[in-house]
């Protein structure tokens, strides 16, 4: 017996103790840190741009293909130590005309909204929980108009691949955010110039949810590309958006107080 309990002792004491969970492996590491820095570069080619605005057309389709129109402009106001401003107001419909939405973007707090309603003729602010919830209708939840700030999530590099012939980087990007609506999303960008060409979403529960694909990209002051349109497909409600932008203009001379609530009032 005692010759027993010594071969055990023996055998586990040469038996290597099992992988520490919290640990990386090599792979796994650079993936994550590759992932980051596609994204980081995006972010820098992105940069210094000041501030802007365009005209929005939004065509809402139900799963039965009936569509509904919208338009509406919209501000921006980059911030270097911080997440970008923005502010939206429609012009039509008569049913949304004067409606106003203003955002503010941060790198790491809970991004800040508030949408202005003319009938109540009051402004409500949207809670970080409600974030996920559809915005004036669409397939695009108020999370998904904040600036995509990159210390907004964690990242790794899936792989790379062609999407419609422009050879992209896949990443997969976890957000950080407690209420964000997302469990997960997988980003294509493209080599040529680090735009986003399509975005998978899942859901809280790991199932894909919508799909957004961009196109129709042209250059700005020879540096900054904004898609020409933008489209969200919902495939568990069977929905889709489709944002068109144009009239983009850029450095107008917006500043932080045509961002504020009692500007969010006055744009409408």
């Amino acid at each position: 017996m005692r010759t027993r309990w010594s071969l055990l002792l023996l055998s586990l004491l040469l038996t290597p103790p099992p992988p520490d969970a919290g640990a990386q492996t090599p792979d796994v590491s650079a993936a994550k840190d590759r992932g980051a820095a596609i994204a980081r570069e995006a972010d820098a080619r992105d940069s210094g741009w000041g501030n802007a605005e365009a005209r929005l057309r939004m065509v809402l389709k139900n799963r039965h293909g009936q569509e509904s129109l919208r338009t509406l402009d919209v501000r921006f106001l980059e911030m270097a130590q911080d997440g970008d401003k923005s502010l939206g107001y429609f012009h039509e419909p008569a049913d949304v005309k004067g409606t106003a939405l203003l955002t503010y973007s941060h790198k790491t707090e809970s991004d800040d909204q508030w949408l202005y309603l003319p009938a109540l003729k009051r402004v409500k602010r949207i809670a970080s929980a409600d974030k996920s919830g559809a915005f004036m209708g669409s397939e695009f939840a108020y999370e998904d108009l904040s600036s995509q700030e990159v210390e907004k999530y964690t990242y790794t590099h899936v792989k790379d691949e062609a999407l419609d012939g422009e050879d992209c980087f896949v990443i997969e990007r976890v957000p950080t955010a407690k209420y964000s609506g997302y469990t997960r999303q997988v980003v294509w960008i493209d080599k040529s110039a680090y735009r986003t060409r399509k975005v998978d979403y899942y859901d809280r529960k790991g199932s894909l949810l919508k799909t957004l694909t961009a196109g129709g990209y042209t250059v700005h002051l020879e540096r900054y590309w904004r898609a020409g349109w933008m489209l969200m497909l919902n495939y568990q409600n069977g929905k889709s958006t489709r944002l068109e932008w144009s009239g983009f203009r850029f450095r107008t001379g917006f500043k932080d107080t045509d961002f504020t609530q009692e500007a969010l009032k006055r744009a409408s």
